[in-house]
This record gives C-alpha cells, sequence and structure tokens, in this order.
C-alpha cells in the first residue's frame, strides 16, 4: 500500500543524502525512481540534488503553482516508477501537498518528501504543516547544536554573520546562511532571554 512520508528535520541534518541514499536502494535493485525538487533552488545546479557530502542526482523541476498530481501522473504514464522523491519539501504549496497525497491515494505511488518543519523564525512552512497533517509516516533526521544537544531549530544569518529576526520565509542558502541550534540556544541567538 503507497503512503505519504515526511521525512524533516532543521538545516544539515541530512536529508537530502537520506533521500539519494533511499533512491540508490531501489535503483540498485532495478527500480526506476523520480526526483524532484523545486524550480528556484538551484543550489546544486538546476535540476539537481546535492548533499553536502559530494554526492547528487538528476530531478526534475516543480514551480511553485503547478499541479503535482498531473505532474505525477504525466511521469507515470510514461513508464513504471517504484517511488517519487521530493527534495526541499517546504518550499511547496499547502495545495501541492494536497496533490501528493492524492497521488498517493488514487495513483497507488509512494511519495517520500524531505523539507524542514519549521523556519528561521520557528514558524511551521505551509507545506510542512500540511505534510504533519496529511503524511502517513513522519520520521525525523536528527542533527545537533553546537552544544551536543538535538537541534531542532534555525537561524538565518547575514552575509556579515548577525543573526537576523525578520525577512521573507524562503530564503535559499546553506551553510554561509543558516546554523543549527536546539530551542535554548535559539532563544538566546534570537534574544528571547528570562
Amino acid at each position: 500500500m503507497a503512503k505519504l512520508y515526511f521525512n524533516y528535520s532543521t538545516m544539515n541534518a541530512g536529508k537530502s543524502t537520506v533521500l539519494l541514499q533511499a533512491s540508490h536502494n531501489y535503483i540498485e535493485r532495478g527500480m526506476q525512481t523520480y526526483l524532484l525538487i523545486a524550480q528556484f533552488d538551484d543550489r546544486a545546479g538546476q535540476g539537481r540534488i546535492g548533499s553536502r557530502i559530494g554526492i547528487g542526482a538528476d530531478a526534475d523541476t516543480f514551480a511553485p503553482d503547478e499541479d503535482l498530481f498531473a505532474k505525477i501522473k504525466l511521469r507515470l504514464d510514461s513508464g513504471p516508477c517504484a517511488c517519487i522523491f521530493i527534495d526541499e519539501a517546504h518550499f511547496m504549496s499547502e495545495d501541492q501537498v494536497w496533490q501528493l497525497a492524492r497521488a498517493v491515494d488514487d495513483l497507488g505511488v509512494p511519495i517520500m518528501c524531505y523539507g524542514l518543519r519549521v523556519d528561521f523564525l520557528g514558524k511551521l512552512f505551509p507545506a510542512s504543516a500540511a505534510l504533519l497533517a496529511l503524511s502517513d509516516e513522519m520520521r525525523e533526521v536528527r542533527t545537533i547544536c553546537h552544544c551536543g544537544k538535538k537541534a531542532t531549530m534555525v537561524v538565518r544569518n547575514d552575509a556579515d554573520g548577525n543573526v537576523l529576526k525578520g525577512g521573507d520565509q524562503i530564503v535559499v542558502g546553506g551553510n554561509e546562511r543558516y546554523v543549527s541550534l536546539c530551542r535554548r540556544h535559539w532563544r538566546e541567538a534570537m534574544g528571547d532571554t528570562a
């Protein structure tokens, strides 16, 4: 039975690495997968999923308003596909998450989403909120704060390394812009001290 999966974490936990490994496992067993990433996320190159440890794979891209049910159906109509993988799933819209749920239910294909749970202000991304509500299974990919505790939050820094306390929810970046922290150190960085 097909399911919708949400693998979530904060920045730099290895979500893309886990995605690429899972896709490789299917391919190694002679099955095809379909990889997707947001069109505007070109950090690893246009239409490419990349990991900080240096591995990557080509992927199809989706636009912010694109119908993912139709896109997945078109892919399935072209030949066998054992699993759909979506990187940076928090970049989707809430409607797109519902389209994924419909694809799982009506097309019978498992879909594995990998993304952030919360933004740099501690707020849920709309797609992450929908994935938390609709997913059949959820798994946390863990990383650690500089203190050794589990990191659950992230701060965004400006070019000079100063913590930002406002701005657009979605700004593409990596280690140069984001730092994963435990809640206590995130609160300190954001100026929330007793």
